[in-house]
């Protein structure tokens, strides 16, 4: 397997462990995949590094010893208008660089960055499964003074509490789902429901049988009453 299909296959597996830490609901669980989410990015890094590399061993042998070691990008900001989100990745001097240096790839649900040869190194950052999908094909990238403009064009105007999904997932479980001056039954149908909605087809079983017979029991009270 040559390295564009180590590649691919790494990011299809990164694509799948943010699939699956979306899902999951127990800690131990989320904490595992995000370790090995991360083993898998530091692995990705690691071949694009070579593939890089080897590009330039093919281009100019003598650029070998030039080749620069890739960092992950941790700090970003971003914001949002009707039209786009925007990410911004503050790189010192990274305007000085030429254009084919600093590349943004886009897919319906995700994005990445790397920034090649920045003051002796690599900078890269993929982000998966974004909140909402976004029109690859019209997003865009801007660099501007010690700065990198990632600009994803919105599908709708619908706005974006967070940026991906899994943090939307985590939000939702920090805070109460209940309002404190709802019926109570009411609340607990709203938890049923999300849990349902949230589960594989045996949850599902499991939550109809429940339903089911509560039901039946609901229905009998009511026939012994009327006695």
């Amino acid at each position: 397997m040559d390295l564009n299909e180590q590649i691919s296959q790494l990011e299809a597996d990164l694509q799948e462990l943010s699939s699956l830490l979306e899902k999951a609901e127990r800690k131990r669980v989320q904490e595992l995949l995000k370790q090995e989410q991360t083993k898998v990015e530091k692995e990705l890094a690691t071949k694009r590094q070579q593939q890089e590399q080897q590009a330039r061993r093919e281009a100019d042998p003598s650029a070998a010893s030039k080749a620069a070691y890739t960092v992950k990008i941790t700090n970003y900001a971003w914001d949002q208008s009707e039209k786009f989100v925007k990410i911004y990745l503050d790189l010192k001097d990274v305007h000085k660089l030429s254009a084919e240096n600093v590349e943004v790839n886009f897919t319906e649900r995700s994005f990445s960055v790397l920034i090649k040869d920045l003051n002796g190194k690599n900078h890269q950052m993929t982000v998966l499964n974004l909140l909402h999908p976004i029109d690859d094909k019209n997003s865009d990238k801007k660099v501007k003074t010690d700065m990198v403009l990632v600009m994803l064009k919105k599908q709708t105007t619908k706005k974006w509490e967070c940026l991906t999904a899994v943090e939307k997932r985590s939000k939702e479980k920090e805070k109460p789902s209940m309002d404190e001056n709802a019926d109570p039954s009411e609340g607990l149908m709203s938890v049923l429901k999300k849990i349902y909605d949230d589960g594989d087809d045996e949850m599902k079983r499991t939550i109809n049988k429940a339903w089911t017979e509560s039901q039946d029991k609901k229905k009998k009270g009511e026939d012994m009453m009327d006695f």
